[in-house]
């Protein structure tokens, strides 16, 4: 029941960007140090492992990342075999059968992590709104890592002079810094199988690299490929400048 209850105030994560402020203030947030960040920046595997267990202990009861195969997995470093035991911890829905019937059957590395839900409908018969699919969740605004990762560990007691109003929870990060998801994680919540301690902050950061990755899966090889071009430019350039002052040294 502890778990649900915090899967269900992940459940409401990404919808914070959506809530209307309830007092006048801006966010607050911090740029955060992302491995990622810069034309040379990569996926730190370790921290994506982490925050993919995060994901799957706390948000995959309300979330789905349906634009993520399990198969993916293996660029974060796990084999085929964890692979294979990771998609195995899901149901997915199959068929129809030779009965013209749908049924669900254990998920393979082929498959698209599931939704929790068998429709919005359902969802926002628990929540109120169904909670949506973080597959582009740090795309969904300007700077969106940083806010994520400012909104999980954002949370305060209110100070006296704010009028927080009935049901919500003071953030930093959130505009208007009235929020009603009450703070999604706490100290210990999951036991890191590589030991790490699973402190707020590093949940956070963990998570949010997830992601990332999730959000941008080819961005190394994005920019690798613009690294490569941006070097072929230049020695073109330098190709081009030497053969124009051949040229016009034999002109003259």
């Amino acid at each position: 029941m502890k778990k649900l209850l915090s899967a269900a105030s992940v459940a409401l994560l990404a919808l914070a960007a959506g809530v209307p402020a309830q007092a006048a203030g801006e966010g607050k947030i911090a740029d955060h140090e992302f491995g990622f960040e810069g034309i040379f920046g990569t996926i730190d595997r370790a921290a994506a492992q982490r925050g993919l267990q995060v994901y799957n202990e706390v948000c995959a009861q309300c979330h789905s990342l349906k634009r993520v195969a399990f198969r993916s997995l293996k660029d974060l470093g796990y084999t085929e075999e964890q692979v294979e035991g990771i998609a195995a911890q899901y149901k997915v829905t199959d068929g129809p059968n030779d009965q013209g019937e749908m049924y669900e059957r254990t998920a393979e590395p082929k498959d698209f992590f599931p939704e929790p839900f068998k429709n919005d409908k359902a969802a926002a018969a628990v929540y109120g709104v169904a909670p949506p699919d973080l597959s582009l969740m740090t795309q969904a605004r300007p700077d969106g890592a940083n806010y994520l990762y400012a909104l999980l560990t954002g949370y305060e007691e209110a100070p006296e002079d704010f009028d927080l109003p009935q049901g919500a929870y003071y953030n930093t990060a959130f505009p208007g810094h009235a929020i009603k998801m009450p703070a999604p994680l706490s100290d210990g919540q999951v036991n890191y199988q590589d030991g790490t301690e699973a402190t707020v902050a590093q949940m956070a950061h963990d998570v949010t690299v997830f992601l990332h990755w999730a959000a941008e899966p080819h961005m190394e090889e994005r920019k690798r490929m613009g690294i490569g071009v941006v070097l072929f430019l230049l020695v073109f350039t330098g190709v081009l400048y030497a053969t124009k002052r051949k040229i016009w040294r034999d002109l003259h």
